[in-house]
């Protein structure tokens, strides 16, 4: 990937507050939600509650797949990413702190709901991308470019 696409994904990731994230249920079966999320380039994190289904899939099965999507009012502007990659807790206090600064930023009305992101009920969940497909009709119906990392 150039550094020019690596920008392009980039600027989707910053753009939107909200992915979908499918993990594996315990059944087999895929389960998809969305959570608001905050990046550090390519790096997504998002909050959950720790006994959350999405914390416990992740912790039986790092795999996930990740769609963002810009929103658009024509075909022509359609565009978003489609991601698989691992996601993992985030245990190290260093990185904790800087999500936790991240998640503030973006979403300052979080302080109403989280509070102090250290606390116990809290799982913030690093996903590190391992394949990314970049939808974009600007380019055409359908268009995809796609890079593995």
């Amino acid at each position: 990937m150039s550094p020019e696409q690596r920008g392009k994904i980039i600027a989707v990731i910053d753009a939107v507050e909200d992915l979908t994230i499918a993990t594996v249920r315990e059944d087999g079966f895929p389960q998809a939600t969305t959570v608001s999320y905050v990046n550090d380039g390519l790096t997504l994190y998002f909050g959950t509650n720790a006994r959350s289904q999405k914390a416990r899939n992740i912790a039986r099965c790092a795999k996930v797949s990740v769609t963002i999507n810009r929103p658009y009012k024509s075909w022509d502007e359609i565009e978003g990413l489609s991601i698989g990659g691992v996601a993992s807790a985030v245990e190290d206090a260093g990185e904790r702190a800087k999500v936790g600064a991240l998640m503030f930023e973006k979403f300052p009305q979080i302080a109403q709901y989280a509070g102090d992101v250290s606390g116990q009920d809290l799982a913030l969940i690093r996903i590190d991308p391992m394949v990314i497909a970049h939808l974009d009709y600007a380019k055409g119906f359908g268009h995809v470019d796609a890079y593995a990392l």
